[in-house]
Order: structure tokens, then sequence, then C-alpha cells
């Protein structure tokens, strides 16, 4: 089931790197950005995490929050996260709960057979957790398109 714009966000559970709880009502009263990435430890992944960190000064001006989801284990995501310098959530969605939520499972993701990761995807949420923007893309190689996030943010 994909979500679109104007439906309410698919509410998720998922642990932060320090293996806690986070919900997406701890997101509320705050424009939200929700970075789905492929893999950590991989370049277009690290390339996009560290853009968006490099912007938080920008998108903070904005009312707005950045949060990363990936499948990967939160001590991947963790050593991702310190490597990278980002201080933003970057969230475990080892069971692809929100995954299969959101409707951006890459399944058999570069050729490895029974293996689910994220697609590149962005869902930018209002205060009030209604998508207002959505960006999927189908080539992991591909990067959001960061001009026009921030456009939407400053809406």
């Amino acid at each position: 089931m994909a979500v679109d714009v104007n439906s309410k966000a698919p509410v998720f559970n998922l642990l932060n790197t320090k293996r806690e709880s986070v919900t997406l009502g701890d997101l509320k009263g705050k424009k939200a950005v929700l970075a789905f990435f492929p893999a950590a430890f991989t370049g277009v992944c690290a390339k996009e995490l560290c853009t968006f960190q490099d912007s938080m000064a920008e998108l903070n001006g904005l009312n707005a929050v950045v949060v990363g989801i990936s499948a990967d284990s939160p001590f991947a995501n963790g050593a991702f996260a310190e490597k990278n310098k980002l201080e933003y959530p970057i969230l475990s969605d080892y069971n692809r709960a929100a995954i299969n939520a959101y409707g951006v499972g890459h399944d058999d993701f570069v050729g490895m057979a029974g293996y689910t990761a994220a697609k590149r995807s962005i869902f930018v949420l209002n205060t009030e957790g209604t998508v207002i923007y959505k960006w999927v893309s189908d080539d992991p190689g591909k990067e959001p398109l960061y001009d026009e996030i921030k456009a939407v943010l400053a809406k």
C-alpha cells in the first residue's frame, strides 16, 4: 500500500541507534522529513544523509526535523551515524514495518534474493502528521531533490 500526499502518515515505532523507541507521535508539532535509505555504509546513502546534516541549521529554521530510516540494525546505523557525524535520529526498521507501511520496499535488493531494503524515499510531513510531499526512487543511486524538499518545508 503506497502512502500519498494529503494522507495521514502511517504510525511507526522504531529503534534509534541507542535502541530507544521513537514513534511518529514524537515528531508532532514539527515538520518532519522521513528519509528512507537502502543501506548504511554505502556511498549514495552517506552523501544523502550528510547533505541533510549539512542543512540542519536551515531545516531547523523551517521548524523541521530529519529522521533517517533503514532496515539496518541499530548497531550498524549507530556506527554509520558516528562515522558520518549525523546528529539527527537514524532509525532501524529491521522488521520492515515502516518500509511496508509506506510502500517503499525494495525486494531482492542488489540481487540478494529474499532481502528487502528501503527504496530511497522522502516523505515530508506537516506538523499534524499529514504527508505534504513524497518522492520515491526505484534507482538506489539517485539522490532526492534537496531544494524541492526545502521549498515544501518553507511553505
